[in-house]
């Protein structure tokens, strides 16, 4: 038994583990960087870094199987490695302090990595000159929201995620008055107007809709898709069903931009599919938007918001000018300066929730500092073997 734990042991403290996981990293990166033309960086962090296996499909199947060992399998055996290492072979010296630090500094880059893959949100915010929001939307999650439009000072609104339209089970929220049952669900998909004198083509989803706009619409499901500068445009057609029966089916979809509204219970509902919203205790306006450009040209400079933050609780009331690489850092959220839109009068922000943002920071700081402490160890040790050697000389030499 105790061979068989020496030989455990002596497998996660090996240097040639060590060796042989960061080759299979520098392969992964590669091919990951090749795949970032089809994929994009969101896709790529998804299949490559943020995953156990890299998967493949068998061939002539859509069976995933897994091909290649992901981010998270290589990050954690090095992490392992390090930490067994240190443990097992290491002893702390003043001469290696450096080396200890160093090695902190890439434990701890490994761990902040893992908690930005687990931890870490994106979302965006589009603003127009004198507008006011206090939410802002997902990339790449969306939500089905039914809305009782009732009371002309607020909105009661019930949002399902997309995931559980995926699922296509029946749904009863208790604050609405019938069930919501998914017919069918499309992950990304196209919508164009039916034309009478034409059938529907034969990439067109079944017309399923008795409802409002979804009669006069064909659905064509489109590929999933990965790149920077593409969204997916989910779609479902999602029949409501009440004490007394069927209300009708409606398609709902990202593509539309106004909700669709219906009278029952002697309220007023409106449904709508949109990109999923998260509500923040404070609101943005804002108030002027700039985009300078080189002389003579269209080439960006700067663009920068001037924007205005007012808390729900009266506590915040300032303004604050957003540009290139100066971000707004306001209650765990980040908001970066991304984009622009409309002729210079919309706003676009990145706005990034990151608890672990301040972890690459520190294992750089560390792992710098372990550097610059091992090489000045090696240099003074250097220097004095240097001046030993010369008084030794030319003491031989006096003599």
């Amino acid at each position: 038994m105790s061979d068989l734990r020496r030989s455990f042991l002596d497998f996660f403290v090996s240097l040639k583990l060590t060796i042989a996981l960061l080759a299979l990293s520098i392969i992964l990166v590669f091919w990951a960087t090749l795949a970032q033309v089809r994929l994009g960086v969101w896709g790529v962090q998804e299949e490559f870094f943020r995953t156990f296996f890299v998967l493949g499909r068998l061939p002539g199947t859509d069976i995933p199987v897994p091909i290649f060992p992901g981010g998270y399998f290589l990050g954690g055996l090095l992490l392992i490695n390090l930490l067994a290492a240190h443990t097992q072979r290491f002893r702390f010296t003043w001469r290696k302090s450096g080396i200890f630090l160093t090695h902190a500094g890439l434990i701890l880059l490994l761990i902040g990595e893992l908690l930005a893959g687990l931890l870490q949100q994106d979302f965006q915010m589009r603003l127009d000159e004198g507008q006011t929001k206090d939410y802002s939307e997902s990339f790449r999650s969306n939500e089905l929201v039914v809305i009782d439009a009732s009371n002309p000072e607020w909105d009661e609104v019930v949002a399902i995620p997309e995931a559980l339209l995926a699922r296509q089970k029946e749904l009863q929220h208790p604050r609405l008055p019938f069930r919501v049952v998914p017919k069918a669900y499309y992950p990304n998909a196209n919508l164009t107007m039916k034309d009478p004198a034409k059938p529907a083509g034969a990439s067109a989803a079944p017309a399923l809709a008795s409802r409002d706009i979804g009669e006069r619409v064909d659905v064509t499901p489109l590929p999933i898709t990965y790149r920077d500068n593409e969204r997916n445009l989910p779609s479902a057609f999602v029949e409501l069903i009440g004490p007394e029966g069927s209300l009708g089916t409606w398609l709902v979809s990202t593509m539309m931009i106004q909700p669709q509204s219906f009278d029952y219970a002697g309220k007023t509902w409106r449904l709508q599919m949109r990109f999923a919203r998260e509500h923040k205790p404070f609101a943005l306006t804002l108030l002027d938007f700039s985009h300078d450009r080189y002389p003579g040209t269209e080439i960006p400079k700067n663009f920068s918001s001037r924007v205005r933050i007012q808390a729900e609780d009266g506590s915040e009331d300032r303004e604050v000018l957003i540009y290139m690489n100066n971000p707004l850092r306001y209650q765990g959220l980040t908001f970066y300066q991304a984009g622009f839109d409309n002729n210079d009068r919309t706003t676009v922000f990145q706005v990034v929730r990151n608890p672990s943002w301040v972890l690459p920071y520190v294992a750089c700081t560390l792992m710098t500092l372990g550097l610059l402490i091992q090489f000045s160890i090696h240099l003074v040790a250097f220097v004095r073997r240097r001046s030993t050697g010369g008084a030794a000389n030319a003491s031989a030499k006096a003599a």
